[in-house]
C-alpha cells in the first residue's frame, strides 16, 4: 500500500508516471467490474478509459489515498450503468413475484463457477440489479434511485435474478452429471 499512497499523492500533482502506476495497479480489476456490468469487453474498455480520465481530472475530490480504490470503483460502476443506459433499452417489469426457491439452492459448493459465463447469459436488467445489490452492497432504495426505477421493481428483479441464477446452476449441475454418466 505504500506505493498506492505515494502514487496517489503524486497523481494529485498531475504526475503522469504516478497516474500510469495507478492505472496499472487498478485497471485489471476495474475492467473486470466494468465487464460484469456491460457484458461486452469493448464497452468495458471504453468505460475503463473514461473512468480513469474522469478519475485523474477529478482526483482532487478524493481526499484520502485509502479511499481511492473505493472512489475509483464507484466511478467505474456509475459509468458502466450509464453506458448500458445509453446503448440498451432496459425493460423492468413492476411486479412482485413469490420466491419459489430457497437459499439452499445456492449453498451446494460448485468447484467451477465461471462468473464470466454466468454474467454473459444473465439478462441485463437482472445483472445490473444483482451486481449493485450483491457486489456493491446497495439497498433497494439506493438501486431504485440509481436506475430510476421503483423499489418494488428492484426487489422483483433481484428475486428474478436469484431464480435465474439457481436455475442456471441447476442446469450446469445436470449437464455435469450427464457428462459423468456418459463417461461411465
Amino acid at each position: 500500500m505504500e506505493n498506492l499512497e505515494k502514487n496517489f499523492i503524486l497523481a494529485k500533482k498531475q504526475d503522469r508516471r504516478a497516474q500510469k502506476a495507478l492505472y496499472e495497479m487498478f485497471s485489471g480489476k476495474m475492467l473486470a467490474i466494468a465487464n460484469s456490468y456491460t457484458n461486452n469487453l469493448h464497452d468495458a474498455e471504453d468505460v475503463l478509459l473514461g473512468a480513469f480520465m474522469k478519475c485523474f481530472t477529478k482526483i482532487e475530490e478524493c481526499r484520502d489515498w485509502k479511499s481511492f480504490p473505493f472512489w475509483l470503483r464507484k466511478i467505474v460502476v456509475n459509468d458502466s450503468i450509464n453506458c448500458i443506459r445509453k446503448s440498451k433499452n432496459l425493460l423492468y417489469v413492476d411486479i412482485e413475484i413469490a420466491d419459489d426457491y430457497s437459499d439452499e439452492d445456492f449453498e451446494e459448493p460448485l468447484k467451477e463457477i465461471n462468473l464470466e459465463e454466468i454474467f454473459s447469459q444473465m439478462p441485463v436488467g437482472y445483472r445490473l440489479i444483482f451486481n449493485l445489490y450483491v457486489f456493491e452492497e446497495k439497498k433497494h432504495q439506493e438501486i431504485a434511485e440509481i436506475l430510476n426505477i421503483s423499489e418494488g421493481t428492484s426487489k422483483s428483479q433481484l428475486s428474478k435474478a436469484k431464480k435465474w441464477l439457481a436455475d442456471f446452476l441447476k442446469e450446469k449441475k445436470n449437464e455435469k452429471r450427464n457428462i459423468e454418466t456418459i463417461k461411465v
